[in-house]
């Protein structure tokens, strides 16, 4: 059975729910998208940062911690920027480190998104 987590992040207009859990596991995507909705401007490092803090707090809204992602998958649009999204990176994760992979896109959702990420958190049983 799934069911939603709500967070307080924008509403999407779009048919899509923030996460949901099924099946023991947390599932979401988070992009650099602030309160209002509006993708945050000051490059890849604000862009990382506020994806980061969008997923930790969905992550929260769950009742889970960042100790309980098992898997992250980064979409940057260059390469140039890995450094810095891994720098922030660092800063929201411990070892041990969730598995994740990274991958350079040609674009995202919203033409002004550097960067999305994909990720999936272990649920304890009740």
């Amino acid at each position: 059975m799934k069911q939603a987590v709500k967070t307080d992040l924008f509403a999407s207009k779009a048919p899509l729910e923030w996460a949901t859990i099924a099946n023991g596991q947390l599932y979401t995507a988070q992009i650099p998208i602030d309160a209002s909705g509006q993708v945050v401007e000051g490059g890849i490092e604000a862009q990382a940062r506020q994806t980061l803090d969008n997923l930790r707090h969905t992550i929260g809204a769950a009742g889970l911690t960042m100790g309980d992602v098992t898997q992250v998958l980064i979409y940057v649009t260059e390469r140039s920027q890995l450094p810095v999204f891994n720098a922030v990176y660092a800063e929201y994760f411990e070892a041990p480190y969730p598995n994740r992979a990274a991958m350079i896109v040609a674009g995202l959702a919203r033409e002004e998104m550097l960067c999305e990420v994909v990720a999936y958190a272990a649920v304890p049983a009740d």
